[in-house]
């Protein structure tokens, strides 16, 4: 299995996080990682779908990402798959985060991973509050009608 490896631009999307919640805001961040999983990275082998970011002593960490392992790499370059890992931010930008934590049912989740013009990994982290079942079927509701909508003007 051949994969490609990607240098800039976005790595991978959360698409079911806009889905869960309201997305209210968003920021970007950096990320403490090894060469190892930079490299997995590199070539799209990272899950973020269940990720979520939580607090631990003064700092903000990213946990229920899944990097994989390069089954290319060396036998001795082992990491923990599922380890959480630590967001760089600024202490305002932190302090910012924390606090909007604290509010009932506030949650922080990574909406993609991408590299910037300089190299370097990001992560967009959205800051919402899970949906009820009745915000989704509206929010599929809409979709399905904007679906239609570009038919019928296809069809003309």
């Amino acid at each position: 299995m051949t994969r490609q490896l990607i240098k800039s631009g976005q790595v991978c999307e959360n698409r079911k996080a806009r889905f869960n919640y309201v997305i209210e805001d968003t920021i970007e961040a950096g990320i403490a990682l090894t060469g190892a999983e930079i490299k997995s990275i590199r070539y799209g082998m990272v899950n973020i779908t269940d990720g979520f970011a939580q607090k631990r002593g003064d700092d903000l960490y990213l946990a229920g990402v899944v990097i994989q392992r390069l089954p290319t790499a060396a036998r001795y370059v082992n990491f923990d798959e599922r380890r959480p890992r630590q967001l760089l931010l600024h202490r305002a930008q932190m302090n910012r985060l924390m606090g909007r934590l604290v509010e009932k049912g506030a949650t922080i989740v990574p909406l993609k991973f991408y590299f910037n013009q300089r190299g370097r990994l990001k992560v967009l982290l959205g800051i919402g509050h899970g949906k009820n079942r009745a915000d989704k079927r509206e929010t599929i509701k809409r979709r399905e009608w904007d679906r239609e909508k570009a038919r019928m003007v296809r069809g003309r």
